[in-house]
């Protein structure tokens, strides 16, 4: 075969795996959005009173979740946790890629994560949709075993677990660092390459079905560089610390409540489902979902923190209850994410201190970036996604040096990253 013709094929099977995983997030994507539709219709995001309809929303949790931890106690429990630590586990360990990553873990998944996100819970879809990227990589070994045959094992898994993320958030470049940054730990040309194709049509695909370029909007701020470095040294400092903060109760949580889901988990599904509807009714809705709708419409202008209380007190509870109820939510082993939960209490701390120097706009978009490598540690995928999802490369020093602190605060607090430590709690036996 010439060279020529080997790569047109290369390039040709590549493609086929990046759509075909496009494909695979497109129902994700889809019940995001509804989510945020039903979302927009609580006080926080409409401006009007509380309604039956409304209120009956607000306390779907307190109903869904002791019926998601009851399934996941039982029929489901191939389904539970977030996908993330699944996809790492299968890449380390070939033989147990079939039970982690099959079609069963994944149809239990989505079940699973789209019936919490429909029912407004504060869960953001990374997890899912980098399981199911990976589990399309692993069926598309089986049938076709010779396609794609000198990429081995692990680099296919998490090239197409990266590209999950491309075509759960319409990021290409997102879905290649992460591939890099946190799968693999290396930037290699033979993962880089393959991740850049994958994740590019995995990515079209997505923009194909409804995804925007820009998913909350555009930053509409262009402060000088001295300026944005001013602001993201204490930015990065504190909103590192709330990340790692978070990073730390999750993990408490998700350790301490994995046996008691599986014993009890009716008990705690009502315990933290009312939970979680108190802190709808409390914020008018701001605690609800992932916090996208939340930070569009900060960006846009908007202030849904204020629906209670006004001014820093406001923004104050809603950071509080945007640290806890993601924590409530993923600790219970509900499948979902923590990108967005991160970006979103970054979004609330950068938004309200910003308000009170008359920056609101410069200090959400340095708070969503330092609130995500604060609680990740991973601040080359943080600024990425940022720029991505708010659209201004204009403030692209601040945002490098607010990640970087934020990643070294959390480092200090948290020694292990994140989605590494949840792997080896999700690797650790049953107790």
């Amino acid at each position: 075969m010439t060279p020529i013709r080997h790569l047109l094929q290369r390039l040709a099977q590549l493609g086929i795996l990046g759509l075909m995983v496009g494909l695979v997030c497109w129902p994700f994507n889809l019940l995001d959005r509804w989510g945020d539709q039903l979302l927009g219709l609580l006080p926080a995001f409409s401006g009007q009173p509380w309604r039956p309809l409304t209120l009956l929303l607000a306390c779907t949790p307190l109903v869904v979740v002791p019926i998601l931890l009851l399934l996941q106690s039982s029929t489901f429990r191939r389904g539970r946790g977030s996908g993330i630590p699944q996809a790492m586990t299968s890449i380390e360990d070939p033989d147990r890629a079939a039970e982690l990553l099959g079609l069963v873990p994944s149809l239990q998944r989505l079940l699973l994560w789209g019936l919490a996100t429909v029912s407004l819970l504060p869960l953001g879809r990374e997890g899912p949709v980098v399981q199911v990227g990976a589990s399309a990589a692993l069926w598309f070994r089986r049938v076709f075993p010779k396609w794609l045959g000198d990429i081995n094992h692990a680099d296919l898994l998490a090239v197409a677990g990266g590209a999950g993320l491309a075509g759960g958030f319409n990021t290409p470049l997102l879905g290649v660092v992460f591939v890099a940054e946190e799968f693999m730990g290396t930037f290699s040309t033979a993962l880089i390459w393959p991740a850049l194709v994958v994740g590019a049509l995995a990515a079209a695909f997505s923009s194909l079905v409804g995804e925007p370029e820009f998913a909350l909007g555009m930053v509409g701020v262009a402060p000088a560089e001295v300026d944005q470095l001013l602001w993201a040294l204490p930015l990065g400092v504190l909103a590192g610390g709330v990340g790692a903060m978070f990073a730390r109760l999750l993990l408490s949580s998700t350790r301490r409540w994995r046996r008691l889901s599986m014993q009890r988990p009716l008990a705690l599904g009502l315990a933290v489902g009312g939970l979680l509807s108190l802190f709808l009714l409390i914020t008018g809705g701001a605690t609800g979902c992932d916090g996208e709708l939340l930070m569009t419409s900060m960006i846009n202008g908007g202030n849904p923190t204020n629906a209670v209380l006004p001014g820093v007190l406001g923004d104050l509870l809603t950071l509080v209850l945007r640290v806890v109820a993601p924590v409530l939510a993923l600790g219970t082993g509900i499948p979902g994410g923590l990108i967005d939960p991160s970006f979103a209490f970054g979004a609330v701390l950068g938004h309200g201190l910003g308000d009170l120097a008359w920056a609101p706009q410069l200090g959400l978009t340095l708070g969503m970036v330092a609130g995500l490598a604060g609680a990740t540690q991973l601040p080359v995928l943080a600024v990425l996604f940022g720029v991505r999802m708010a659209g201004d490369q204009q403030l692209l020093p601040g945002l490098l040096l607010a990640a970087v602190v934020a990643a070294y605060v959390s480092r200090l607090v948290v020694k292990k990253p994140v989605y590494h430590a949840l792997k080896d709690i999700a690797d650790e036996p049953m107790p």
